[in-house]
């Protein structure tokens, strides 16, 4: 056959015209006609090698000539000294009446946009705030005095406003201070001096998804002196951080990917066992204080659009759940069987009968009390859930949405509302009895941020405002 025989000519025109073809095509895609790329389904993105992290967050140290308070008493963390809410001190009195234009006003300092809450320790106030001008987190250190600064390490981060910025407790030992930022940086410094200990970027190096709103989880320190926090990345659900070092103890897997949440980890002892239960997103997990293992999870508690409230630990066997978006309320009981721990549903609870929106219930002498969402009232539970009595319309505790904070003080309740009135209510489940109430925020706007009390001196803030209160007896 001649070398020129066009039969031999037709797979190379194929070939040409589909190199052709190929050419026209990549020149006229734009990436708009490229699929998007699924997290968890497309491999290449996964093993990407993460960003590196320095572990200094940048940040700087400056001193001031604020001095702390001479006073020794604390609020060392959210919801307290042991993370029920409720503040005990037989040697501080508090006043049962206030005179008409409410307890004495001792200082006032303008902060960041936010709904954090301050913890107290040895005569000093420490809050998490923001500077937006200079776009920089700032966990600072003031004067139980008169609210002047002591000292401020601030670290660059870009935020929205958002309903606020900075929404978290810093919890505070006697030589560490451990803060969570609202997209997700851990910071640790000496309490005392503010020099810089350890960082984490949990988004960075844990993969963790910022919540809505920003983080709202406020850390905790265990008595070993280690930092325990919430990722709830891709791979770790829990973490124990030795706050000397910034080394990690030990860690709990995340199986199901469960994300983070606006709940704070709650420690519990059940059955002689120390444990840390977290509200996630896809449900509730108990994991053992020792090693970090999982102990027990459960689906039946989980609330789609955002939960806030903190688990409220009843005994060694309960722990009440409470939320808002229609979720009600719930009893969980957690048991030991042949060497395995379950949990069950006690009851649940209509919105209609209780559940609260942003703030942790508060158990007290076998009674819960709270604020209910669907009606703004504050309510009072006994163990079983029935309703034993409500404020009543005319005291509500809401008026607009989201909802103030309220705690519990040497068997007073201190319970703001949305538009600044501090009202004074006995604890007592015989029925609703207010002592006394005063306008305390002016023109307040969002008075969300959890309330911290210690040496008869009360913290409360606005959006852009923190107080100090002086609500001792005289």
């Amino acid at each position: 056959m001649s070398k020129n025989n066009p039969v031999r000519l037709i797979p190379l025109a194929a070939a040409l015209l589909g190199i052709i073809l190929i050419i026209i095509w990549q020149l006229s895609c734009t990436l708009e006609d490229l699929p998007e790329r699924v997290p968890h389904i497309d491999k290449s993105i996964s093993q990407q090698p993460q960003e590196k992290f320095t572990g200094s967050l940048n940040g700087k140290l400056e001193k001031f000539d604020g001095k702390p308070a001479d006073l020794k008493d604390s609020w060392p963390r959210f919801r307290g000294t042991n993370f029920d809410g409720i503040y005990q001190n037989d040697n501080v009195h508090l006043a049962r009446n206030w005179p008409p234009d409410g307890p004495k006003v001792l200082w006032e300092i303008p902060l960041g946009e936010g709904h954090a809450g301050a913890a107290i320790y040895a005569g000093r106030v420490y809050i998490l705030d923001y500077d937006r001008t200079d776009q920089r987190d700032m966990l600072r250190c003031l004067s139980l005095t008169d609210g002047k600064d002591i000292w401020c390490y601030s670290y660059p981060v870009k935020i929205k406003r958002n309903h606020g910025m900075s929404r978290t407790t810093p919890a505070v030992s006697d030589k560490y201070i451990v803060s969570i930022g609202p997209k997700c940086q851990v910071l640790c410094l000496d309490t005392l001096s503010g020099e810089f200990r350890w960082a984490l970027d949990l988004v960075k190096q844990y993969q963790t998804k910022v919540p809505l709103w920003y983080a709202g989880q406020c850390p905790l320190i265990d008595e070993q002196n280690r930092a325990i926090i919430a990722p709830a990345g891709k791979d770790i659900m829990m973490m124990a951080v030795d706050c000397e070092t910034g080394k990690t103890v030990w860690t709990t897997p995340n199986p199901h990917r469960w994300q983070m949440t606006h709940s704070s980890i709650i420690p519990m002892v059940c059955d002689g066992k120390r444990m840390y239960i977290y509200c996630a997103s896809g449900g509730v997990v108990g994991v053992s204080a020792d090693d970090g293992k999982i102990l027990w999870q459960t689906t039946d508690w989980m609330i789609r659009t955002a939960t806030v409230p903190s688990p409220v630990v009843i005994d060694q066997s309960r722990i009440f759940f409470s939320g808002g978006y229609n979720a009600g309320s719930l009893m969980l009981r957690v048991f030991k069987d042949k060497q395995r721990y379950r949990t069950e549903t006690l009851f649940r609870l209509e919105p209609t009968v209780f559940g609260a929106e942003q703030h942790t219930p508060i158990l007290f002498h076998d009674h819960i009390y709270g604020v209910r969402q669907e009606d703004e009232q504050m309510v009072c539970l006994d163990l079983s859930g029935n309703v034993v009595w409500s404020s009543g319309t005319t005291h509500r505790f809401g008026e607009g949405p989201g909802s103030a904070p309220y705690m519990i003080a040497n068997g007073l309740i201190y319970a703001l509302n949305n538009a600044g009135l501090l009202r004074l209510i006995e604890a007592t489940p015989t029925r609703y009895h207010q002592l006394a109430q005063a306008q305390v925020i002016p023109d307040a706007h969002d008075p969300w941020g959890p309330m911290a009390l210690a040496d008869g001196r009360l913290i409360i803030r606005d959006l852009t405002r923190m107080y100090c209160l002086d609500v001792s007896a005289p």
